[in-house]
């Protein structure tokens, strides 16, 4: 029974509770797409390309920025460092940028990134952005600001190594901001018209060292009844009640107190679907499976524990579960499947070299896996690896592929690119 509700079909499921209808499904409203997990049911899309073949046409870039474009209909939203600012952008499908907008300050993180490593969202009337200084701002699609203020003085300083990755989600009136780090261990649901509170919580935690710092961002699982808000970080994965942010469960033993590792920083995402919902970790520790319907605490060997292993999660990338496998990119591009249903191991590939930041996306038949040096892969869905291609940008690339209307958009540091077959 699960691998059939893990199948495409629970698409259109997943797409009414996000509000989505399926005449929307080609826009691409925040970071792991419309229904997001990463998914989209866009077709015709190109297997191969490259810095010239099959672009459509590449735009400039202001300055660097690892956020994912945001895009509903015509109008694509960005966030750039241009110079020493941090600046949210909107560009049209065409290639023309309409509009671009100072928020705040640029900051640099120690070690990749900068302010713009947040995706915006948007629900095709608003843009939300979100910026490592923590300038928080929406503007209507014509780029009027509605309202703009700053997490660190409504919430506290970030205090956090790495700086602030994480991409609020949107979804109906609110959007969900997780507030991860060293200060602070806060959960805040804001209504998107007006950026005021609807409720703030106190995620406990008994996690300590680096492991209070937590670079994932939150996501939503439903069953077409039930909606949960999922937070993963800080040693816990964590589901909360939208009403108010009262938790329901939570699962244990990600970071083990018999070999407790104190610089175990969560980056990689929990991935979820109706009957499933897939808890990476860190540093190649373990990866859970948890059956949704949970209450209070999920530890190893729970009923609520579908499978888990010990070994072998993706460190950065999120997973991406399709037609009932789980997919794994490792760091160093190591892609490993799963059976969703079993966790059993279906295969898994080499390392394949350079760094891999961004998180798997699928659409048309086929998985795009993403480098930092720029190289995306393209692999077929199944339960035995079969690569269709390798394609090569000439620039870093750690935001994720954005997905609309047959093209596929490639935020590398310098260059927008709208990828499509030629016609």
């Amino acid at each position: 029974m699960l691998c059939q509700i893990l199948k495409r079909s629970s698409v259109a499921l997943v797409l009414t509770f996000l509000g989505i209808s399926g005449a929307r499904a080609e826009n691409w409203p925040q970071w792991r797409g419309p229904t997001n997990d990463g998914i989209c049911t866009e077709k015709n899309l190109p297997t191969e390309w490259s810095a010239t073949k099959n672009v459509v046409w590449k735009l400039d870039m202001p300055g660097e920025g690892s956020s994912t474009p945001a895009i509903w209909g015509k109008r694509i939203f960005l966030t750039a460092v241009d110079g020493a600012d941090s600046v949210a952008l909107c560009v049209n499908t065409d290639g023309k940028e309409l509009w671009r907008k100072k928020v705040g300050k640029a900051v640099a993180t120690k070690r990749e990134g900068n302010s713009a490593t947040p995706s915006p969202s948007t629900d095709g009337k608003y843009a939300w952005f979100y910026f490592g200084t923590g300038d928080l701002a929406c503007f209507d699609v014509e780029g009027n600001e509605k309202w703009h203020f700053n997490v660190q003085d409504r919430y506290g300083k970030f205090r956090i190594m790495w700086g602030i990755h994480n991409s609020p989600l949107l979804h109906d009136d609110r959007l969900y901001v997780e507030l991860l780090h060293t200060n602070t261990n806060t959960v805040v649901a804001l209504n998107k018209a007006n950026g005021e509170e609807v409720w703030k919580i106190n995620r406990e935690s008994d996690g300590r060292g680096e492991c209070k710092e937590a670079y994932t961002s939150p996501v939503l699982w439903s069953d077409g009844k039930d909606t949960l808000l999922i937070i993963h970080g800080n040693d816990y994965t964590t589901a909360h009640n939208l009403k108010d942010g009262s938790e329901v469960w939570r699962v244990g033993d990600l970071n083990p107190q018999d070999h407790y590792d104190v610089t175990l920083r969560l980056v990689a995402t929990p991935v979820v679907t109706p009957d499933l919902i897939v808890v990476p970790t860190a540093k190649g520790g373990p990866v859970v499976g948890i059956r949704p319907g949970a209450k209070g605490l999920v530890t190893e060997g729970s009923d609520f524990e579908a499978w888990r292993l010990s070994k072998g999660t993706p460190d950065v990338p999120s997973p991406l579960i399709y037609d009932g496998l789980v997919y794994l990119c490792g760091e160093k591009g190591r892609i490993t499947c799963l059976d969703a249903k079993t966790g059993k191991k279906q295969y898994g590939t080499e390392e394949h070299g350079g760094l891999h930041r961004a998180s798997p996306v699928y659409a048309d038949g086929k998985i795009y896996i993403t480098s930092k040096e720029g190289e995306i892969r393209v692999i077929k869905p199944g339960s035995k690896f079969e690569l269709l291609a390798t394609n090569k940008m000439e620039d870093t690339i750690m935001a994720s592929p954005a997905i609309s209307e047959g093209r596929i958009y490639l935020r590398t540091f310098k260059t927008l690119y709208a990828i499509g077959n030629e016609k």
